[in-house]
């Protein structure tokens, strides 16, 4: 059996992608590579530098000049990888909540994308890859060997969102994180360049009540299957 090399998995925030994909490219023995932490290296260092994060040109030159690069874990403090900008640790800098809003304006900039995404094509190229994002299967690695969408309830990704927070030690409003979740989806999946929506080919996963434990296996019996369409999962 030939298992796919290139895995992407798109969906919105808190929906079980980063989770389900560590799992999955440990499982295999494959990279994993969140794309999203690049996108909120730029929007940290943007507002750490007091730039107006609606002005495309300054964006594309801030995203141009910095250095970014993901790692595995460097500190047993439940991270799923270590992000450094500039040499800097900014692994939970970059889920702070004025990050959470504004990331979505960052990443709606074409340039920055364009940036963004040639840095991450490069990597997916090489193979024996699960990268997570949202626009991974219609734009970055559009010839991948499997796609997966992951979805959720808004309601239950906010309260996923809220107790990662919590657990973390950061103030969490369940309100507040909901109304922004809202909001994100809403400036994902209008924007006019890569919005946030599931390859023609992906396979479509609704992690709604489901453990994570249920959603890695359903995730590896695709993997395992090749199967396209999962329209009848839980």
């Amino acid at each position: 059996m030939t298992l796919p090399s290139t895995i992407a998995i798109d969906g919105p925030a808190a929906a079980g992608k980063s989770t389900v994909a560590q799992r999955l490219a440990a499982w295999l023995g494959y990279l994993y590579f969140d794309t999203g932490v690049m996108y909120r290296a730029v929007t940290l260092a943007a507002l750490e530098q007091g730039l107006d994060i609606a002005g495309e040109a300054g964006m594309n030159h801030l995203a141009k000049t910095l250095t970014m690069d993901v790692q595995p874990p460097t500190a047993d403090d439940g991270r799923q990888y270590t992000v450094l900008l500039n040499g800097r640790d900014v692994t939970w800098e970059i889920r702070r909540s004025e990050v959470d809003a504004c990331v979505s304006t960052v990443s709606a900039h074409p340039k920055v994308r364009q940036v963004l995404s040639a840095r991450q094509r490069e990597m997916g190229q090489r193979g024996r890859v699960v990268m997570v994002g949202r626009d991974i299967g219609t734009v970055v690695l559009p010839d991948a060997d499997l796609k997966i969408y992951l979805d959720a309830s808004v309601e239950e990704r906010a309260q996923r969102r809220t107790l990662e927070r919590r657990e973390q030690g950061q103030p969490a409003n369940y309100e507040g994180i909901l109304e922004r979740m809202r909001e994100r989806d809403e400036l994902d999946s209008r924007r006019p360049v890569a919005p946030m929506q599931p390859a023609a080919d992906a396979v479509r996963v609704d992690t709604t009540g489901l453990t994570e434990e249920e959603v890695f296996d359903l995730i590896v019996g695709v993997v395992l299957s090749g199967r396209e369409n999962l329209s009848d999962s839980p």
